[in-house]
């Protein structure tokens, strides 16, 4: 399989990861260049894989800047559909920032669920992200970046696995809901040489942005799962892609032993040590300076518009992990300004939701297949 890499897209000459310096970056990489490839090691495997390749590849990180990103290309069994295997780009949920929380390295990809999109017929192509197993810290919930990471991992899983069709969709769960819905706004400006058929994206963080304002010293204990946690990934990943910002002003004693942990432990090391810790004991003074705020903005936000592909999200009710009311607002201005994106309600809570929502999901991805390359009038349209 390595074989068959194409040569005009690879850059490697034998380095590692490990091995290349940051003065060793192209002076402009294009976006999706493969640096590395090796096969994934079979413990990590998608059941029902018929092979698996770690992919290291240049994409757009903070700022505009080229970063590296790595990822894993899952390939289905059997001959590809004349036009080559349909791509579903995953973007996971939250794990962590440091290094071994990446899934190429940790092993979790959620592997019975993407095994039923290889079991469809899909290849499936699962980005780390930015700074997640690649040099730099991970820019958590900077949307841009990670959809730059989605898109650019299906340029280089294409450049692995030439059998790979240029038709896509993006899908998500959690920090990867966020990640599918940038993504959904962007990708066929970002790279229009694709053919970007939608997005799946459940449990998706949203209107965050919109609560940077009221953090202070008195911002109370929030009755939600893993809030602190969250921040403390978000204000990890601003303070290394924006040190201009000084984010260890606003931070307590606390807060600072919080953020720099965020740095070297996963989710579910973090969580129990920030259990008791509310949001307002990270900081010593309010966040209400303009350039923090709009640095805050211009990460968090999902678009509520610019989608120029259908558009399926799905939240459960009863999350107590991303509360439902924040996704309710982002699906009524969507409503509002005319998206072509279908709001689906589920009884269950976060984690459950993504196989809720499974059986609803496929159906629409198979949708978005059924027209033929280059024709979008067949689309599915927005349901209410």
């Amino acid at each position: 399989m390595i074989g068959r890499l194409v040569g005009a897209s690879v850059l490697t000459i034998g380095l590692t990861l490990a091995a290349i310096p940051a003065a060793a970056a192209p002076t402009d990489p294009a976006p999706g260049t493969v640096v590395d490839a090796v096969e994934l090691d079979r413990s990590m495997w998608i059941p029902g894989a018929a092979s698996a390749t770690k992919v290291t590849y240049w994409t757009t990180g903070p700022l505009d800047q080229p970063a590296l990103s790595s990822g894993a290309v899952f390939m289905p069994s059997g001959t590809p559909p004349p036009d080559g295997w349909p791509v579903v780009s995953w973007a996971h949920g939250t794990l962590g920032i440091a290094d071994h929380c990446a899934p190429t390295i940790s092993g979790q990809y959620g592997r019975s669920y993407l095994a039923h999109w290889l079991s469809e017929g899909y290849a499936v192509v699962a980005t780390d992200y930015v700074g997640l197993g690649t040099p730099g810290v991970h820019p958590y919930l900077d949307g841009k970046s990670a959809a730059h990471s989605v898109t650019d991992m299906v340029r280089a899983g294409r450049a692995v696995e030439p059998s790979l069709s240029p038709s896509w969709v993006a899908l998500g769960q959690s920090q990867g809901g966020h990640a599918a819905m940038v993504t959904a706004a962007r990708a066929t400006t970002y790279a229009p040489e694709l053919d970007f058929r939608g997005a799946v994206a459940t449990g998706t963080p949203a209107n965050l942005e919109v609560l940077a304002p009221l953090v202070g010293p008195e911002f109370p204990q929030l009755p939600f799962t893993g809030t602190t946690v969250f921040i403390s990934f978000i204000l990890a990943g601003l303070r290394a892609a924006r040190p201009d910002l000084d984010i260890n002003g606003y931070l307590s004693d606390v807060g600072r032993e919080a953020v720099d942990a965020a740095e070297s432990e996963c989710y579910v090391d973090l969580a129990p040590q920030l259990e008791d810790v509310s949001i307002g004991d990270l900081v010593v003074r309010e966040v209400d300076d303009p350039a923090m705020l709009a640095a805050l903005d211009d990460m968090l936000a999902v678009p509520v518009s610019g989608y120029d592909r259908p558009v399926f999200l799905g939240h459960g009710m009863t999350d107590f992990m991303v509360p439902a009311p924040l996704a309710l607002i982002l699906a009524a201005d969507l409503a509002i300004n005319r998206q072509p994106v279908t709001f689906w309600r589920y009884p269950g809570g976060h984690l459950e939701t993504q196989l809720a929502a499974l059986p609803d999901a496929a159906a629409f991805v198979r949708g978005l297949f059924d027209c033929p390359p280059g024709e979008y009038t067949c689309l599915p349209s927005p349901q209410s």
